[in-house]
């Protein structure tokens, strides 16, 4: 009789655990903020809707524009910390996290090469004294989130939309913590950034667009290349659900 109740304890435990699971990742997927960028951008308004993976916890990431030819147009978002170089916490002091000035070449290096503005460290990641201007900065969502941006002139034909996330310290098997050892850069990543795209047609509104993972950034940031093979991620790939665009008329 004492087995059969302490069976029955153990799965009324674990039945109240996997309750617990599935309503915390309702509620996340439920959150949806709405964050606006370049509200007095005179394009038409760009519309991106992302629901958050069970692996989503406060990634980095950025939007931005570029043409069919893979042309870089403009940012449309990138998170606060990233776009202004500086984070809460940013270094340990006294065993004490910190905020402070910082640049992380690995956390989004295919938007930071693409929009190829070179800092006085020598890479292409926004600093203090070189920020991302404040109308296409917000910050970074804790769940999913809406954003609404315009491009800074009007757009016509066809614009892809492209889309960088990564979510710190998110080792695999493959991407392990000590895979480069002497590589602070790429410590602070671990699995490299996913980048998503999708093409729209700004004469078409109201046509909605899924986003694919279309590859991943180099593991430390060191170039902006595009690799192809999402093979040896895993729960990076965990951290969008679902993401769609849409033109606004």
């Amino acid at each position: 009789m004492k087995k059969h109740f302490k069976y029955i304890g153990w799965t009324a435990m674990l039945l109240l655990v996997a309750t617990l699971s599935a309503t915390g990742q309702r509620k996340k997927a439920e959150a949806i903020e709405v964050i606006r960028t370049n509200a007095d951008g005179s394009g038409r308004e760009i519309v991106v809707t992302v629901t958050p993976g069970k692996e989503h916890n406060h990634p980095l990431m950025a939007v931005w524009l570029e043409d069919t030819a893979g042309n870089y147009l403009q940012t449309l978002y990138v998170n606060e910390s990233t776009g202004k170089g500086f984070f809460n916490y940013a270094q340990q002091q006294q065993g004490k996290w910190q905020p402070g000035e910082l640049v992380r070449p690995a956390s989004l290096p295919v938007w930071a090469h693409r929009r190829n503005i070179k800092n006085r460290l020598g890479n292409f990641m926004p600093t203090a004294q070189m920020p991302v201007p404040d109308a296409y900065t917000a910050a970074t969502p804790p769940a999913g989130f809406v954003l609404m941006s315009r491009p800074d002139k009007p757009l016509q034909d066809k614009v892809v939309v492209m889309m960088e996330i990564n979510q710190s310290w998110d080792w695999n098997e493959y991407w392990t913590n000590n895979k480069f050892p002497d590589d602070d850069d790429y410590k602070s990543s671990a699995q490299p950034s996913v980048v998503y795209a999708a093409t729209i047609d700004m004469d078409a509104p109201a046509q909605k667009a899924s986003m694919t993972a279309i590859g991943h950034g180099h593991h430390s940031g060191s170039n902006g290349a595009l690799t192809r093979d999402l093979s040896t991620l895993t729960t990076a790939l965990q951290i969008v659900q679902q993401a769609t665009v849409e033109v606004n008329e």
